[in-house]
């Protein structure tokens, strides 16, 4: 199966169309990425990082991509609101790979940020001549290798807009920044238009691109949600680049609320400087298939860094974290937990490694993956690897498999509860270990509510938010 042709073919079709509708910084990386796209093609389940999702099958289908930027006939800040209690963020949109400016609802509620502090369209941005524009333009696609991994190096090649989020030196962005990662097709529910820069059959292709640069002693917390607005075929390829400067902290939390129709592949890059610190949390409640890979680097001594997951699946649902840690610096300190709840014939997977280079010594270093298959028909894939070439570090790894504790129901049921509910209140109880790393309170409180609710079979959608289909 050669599922890259027909990206090759439309890249060489379209190649001035999606240069038209872009920028010169991102322009500048394009035909690079396509010659590295055409050398690697998508990547076979013998691939030591692939070998638990089939990409090709993935890209298969032929989906339409919206080259030619035609607009998306609705206002984010009209048919979505998020109302989570006590949760004061500055709220941003990105439609499909589009960050989202104008409506009424935008210049009535425009956030107010800290001085110097830029968070806007990639396009925006590099269209001015500036030493900022300079200075990041020099980041962009320097993490997110194309020459490394396919799948980025197709977002490069045909991504043409993003969000650049700044934060200058010593700037501490108080509210969080929430970003509704919005999916809705540019055509009517009825409309099939033809593949050629459209969507073939309705199904529609998104390649998101986000950079995130913070200068030293800048702190920021970001919250990206994944939600679909159209009942169709997506697929969407996404990039994060984040740079975290010396003594900068970031927290970046992504939560995907799709549907069973979505098919998510993200790559996040994160370069961490001298006594920084960060946190991601990567959280699945509803999805089809969803691939996620971490590769986060340690460049400077004393950085810190606390990686945790969390996935509920069922019916045919598909989940595959991935994650690379390079401890490159010494006095470095790294945490991983991810945690899956499986059920029906819902597949998980995770793959972590720990790469503790030569002279990185005094590194700390702690993988937990654990799992709960909730039928016989779950299945779950787990490989927690350590590659260490230094001799005074604390590594540890370690994983289990298993299905819910016999003598926990036993006892919870001679108490008189029924044991669909012990059954809820145990997954609930497990998976509530890595929501409690959730340092923002009000989303920590209504992501615990949300899952009780996901393990009742009653969650459809985040209760707190209105989406007008």
């Amino acid at each position: 199966m050669n599922s890259e042709q027909q990206y090759i073919d439309l890249y060489c079709e379209a190649r001035q169309m999606v240069f038209n509708h872009s920028n010169e910084v991102m322009n500048a990386v394009r035909d690079q990425a396509f010659e590295d796209f055409q050398r690697l093609g998508f990547p076979s389940q013998k691939v030591e990082r692939y070998k638990y999702t089939d990409m090709q099958r993935l890209f298969a289908p032929n989906y339409g991509v919206n080259l030619n930027r035609l607009t998306i006939p609705a206002d984010p800040y009209k048919v979505f609101s998020c109302d989570v209690p006590n949760l004061s963020t500055c709220l941003y949109f990105m439609v499909n790979d589009a960050f989202y400016v104008g409506g009424e609802g935008r210049e009535a509620n425009a956030p107010k940020l800290p001085e110097g502090v830029v968070i806007d369209s990639m396009q925006s941005v590099f269209s001015h001549h500036s030493p900022l524009t300079s200075h990041l333009q020099e980041r962009y696609g320097r993490l997110a290798k194309t020459g490394d991994d396919a799948v980025t190096a197709l977002n490069t090649m045909l991504a043409q807009d993003g969000l650049l989020v700044y934060v200058p030196r010593g700037v501490k962005v108080e509210k969080t920044v929430q970003v509704i990662n919005m999916l809705k097709s540019p055509f009517g529910s009825n409309y099939s238009p033809p593949s050629q820069g459209g969507a073939g059959g309705g199904s529609f292709m998104v390649n998101r691109r986000v950079l995130i640069v913070l200068e030293e002693g800048a702190e920021l917390k970001m919250l990206f949600c994944d939600h679909a607005a159209d009942d169709r075929d997506f697929l969407t390829t996404q990039v994060i680049e984040a740079y975290v400067g010396e003594g900068a902290q970031l927290e970046l939390y992504c939560l995907e609320e799709t549907h069973n129709k979505n098919v998510r592949v993200s790559n996040v890059y994160i370069d961490q400087q001298r006594d920084s610190r960060v946190v991601h949390n990567v959280i699945t409640l509803h999805n089809g298939v969803t691939r996620n890979k971490l590769d986060l680097t340690l460049n400077g001594e004393g950085a810190e860094c606390q990686c945790y997951g969390c996935v509920i699946a069922d019916k045919q649902q598909h989940v595959d974290n991935n994650t690379l840690i390079i401890h490159h610096a010494t006095h470095c300190t790294s945490n991983e937990l991810y945690k899956y709840v499986l059920d029906d014939k819902a597949t998980g997977a995770f793959a972590g490694r720990v790469l503790v280079e030569p002279g990185a010594q005094k590194t700390v270093s702690q993988m937990t993956n654990q799992n709960l298959c909730a039928s016989r028909d779950a299945r779950m894939y787990t490989q927690p690897m350590l590659e260490i070439y230094a001799d005074d570090v604390k590594c540890a790894h370690g994983s289990t498999v298993g299905q819910l504790n016999d003598q926990a129901l036993f006892y919870m049921r001679q108490r008189g509860i029924p044991e669909k509910e012990a059954r809820t209140l145990l997954q609930t109880a497990f998976i509530n270990q890595v929501i409690d790393q959730i340092t923002l309170i009000p989303l920590r409180d209504r992501l615990h509510y949300l899952v009780d609710r996901r393990f009742r079979g009653e969650l459809n959608k985040c209760e707190g938010c209105k989406l007008c289909q």
